[in-house]
């Protein structure tokens, strides 16, 4: 195993690693046992994690630069377009290695008979709490037209309530893992306590601790599907109802460093709402734009004067008579900063409307507020430029 681990960090492309795949396969019986576009599938996600750090480390990211490191405990396997075979219903999936998965039946509401077989280019097979899935990436352009509505959106986030548009609706926040948080806090209890110590040897595992190691999973399999659809659901219904939706610019891996807010962060979800945002963005052919969130809750929406409030000051009111609450005023600024944006890169509002999409648009259907090869650091990385204190 130690030339392995040396010829794989001497691997220059992801194709050298693709051809590794095969040497390890003649050396180890577990890797023969693979189908070789699994073994490739897998040669691809450590070449990722490789070439990640080696940006990071090019492009001078704060903090830890991601070293790879060794999976400990790989609960999927990847295929491409062989070592799997579909029934003529499409009710059952065969894996025809020689691992012995053998037939599987397939239960869910997808309609896989909707698809061409060549459609599909890959299948993972994946190891949950609550039993086995499998996923299938399907090679499919999706796209639908919907009537324009004329309405335009700016969108504030926040721990109160889950966002605040700039028409002063307020979503409430579901803090999916605070209403848990007791029972799993039990769970993760009995987890710790169920380890055999036999002899003054090494820790074993018991039955006891592994079924209490199921239920605890469990628990956060439910949380974080919990959060994903509420996120779907409110990302859908934002990007159905307006031709432009304004959002900031958030990021999230630097805001959870405040340890005194972080769980709060974290539970709320936000990049994964960003995230649906702009993938319904492209499949409805709407505008969405992020934008950076300095100061918007510092300036007034109304004059443009800027009136310094810490975080504990939930109302803005302004010499000019505007009052609002803080994040409705926030919401009214984002939807400003986008508007402007969208006419400094030649896209007017009707342009939004008329549900055409842009041409300065990135592929991932989001116009984003800096210019393209401008520093980012720093950009929306804290709470002190949105809300700095008195």
């Amino acid at each position: 195993m130690q030339r392995s681990l040396i010829t794989l960090f001497r691997a220059k492309s992801c194709y050298d690693l693709n051809k590794y795949c095969a040497v390890l396969a003649k050396e180890f019986p577990f890797a023969n046992q693979l189908n070789s576009m699994a073994r490739q599938a897998a040669a691809e996600r450590a070449w990722a994690s490789i070439q990640r750090f080696y940006d990071n480390c090019k492009g001078k990211v704060d903090g830890k630069k991601g070293f790879p490191q060794f999976q400990k405990d790989c609960r999927s396997v990847e295929y491409k377009t062989s070592g799997w075979a579909l029934s003529d219903d499409r009710k059952s999936i065969a894996f025809t290695d020689k691992k012995g998965i053998g037939r599987l039946k397939l239960k869910g509401t997808r309609d896989l008979g909707f698809y061409q077989p060549d459609q599909i280019k890959r299948v993972r097979l994946v190891k949950r709490a609550d039993g086995y899935y499998v996923q299938f990436c399907i090679a499919v352009d999706r796209t639908e037209i919907l009537p324009a509505t004329g309405n335009t959106i700016g969108l504030d986030v926040g721990l109160k309530s889950f966002y605040t548009d700039s028409n002063g609706l307020e979503v409430e926040n579901p803090k999916f893992y605070r209403a848990v948080e007791v029972k799993m806090k039990r769970a993760q209890r009995l987890v710790s306590r169920k380890v055999k110590v036999m002899g003054g040897g090494p820790a074993q595992c018991s039955s006891n601790r592994i079924k209490s190691r199921i239920k605890l999973g469990r628990i956060h399999l439910k949380i974080s599907r919990q959060r994903k659809d509420h996120a779907i659901e409110l990302a859908r219904c934002v990007i159905q109802s307006n031709d432009l939706v304004a959002y900031e610019d958030l990021r999230v891996r630097n805001m959870v460093k405040n340890h005194c807010l972080a769980k709060s962060i974290s539970d709320a979800g936000w990049y994964q709402f960003r995230v649906w945002l702009e993938t319904f963005g492209r499949i409805f052919g709407r505008v969405t734009i992020a934008v950076n969130p300095a100061y918007t809750s510092q300036e007034c929406s109304s004059c443009g004067v800027i009136v310094k409030k810490s975080l504990s000051t939930r109302t803005h009111a302004c010499q000019c008579g505007c009052v609002l609450d803080r994040h409705h005023n926030a919401a009214l600024n984002i939807l400003t900063k986008a508007i402007n944006t969208t006419g400094h890169v030649g896209i007017s509002v009707l342009d939004c409307w008329s549900g055409d999409p842009p041409s300065t648009v990135n592929a991932s259907g989001d116009i984003p507020s800096t210019p393209s090869g401008a520093n980012l650091k720093g950009q929306g990385a804290s709470l002190r430029k949105e809300s700095p204190r008195l």
